[in-house]
């Protein structure tokens, strides 16, 4: 099991560029926290999820100042 944004999910195996898009998740307007590590954006396709992965993926939100 990996915890995602503090929940254990069953997505192991996967790649975060696969996990993203089965929650419909555009790539390009989140940011991926990987083990305590910011994700490169090229780094999605190829990261595979494995048991034990801490996951934390945040949404942009638009405003400003």
């Amino acid at each position: 099991m990996i915890t995602i944004n503090g929940e254990k999910v069953a997505a192991d195996g996967q790649t975060v560029a696969a996990y993203l898009q089965s929650i419909d998740c555009n790539p390009q307007s989140v940011a991926v926290e990987y083990n305590e590590a910011i994700l490169p954006r090229s780094q999605y396709e190829n990261q595979v999820l494995a048991d034990g992965d801490v996951v934390e993926i945040v949404h942009f939100v638009g405003g400003g100042c």
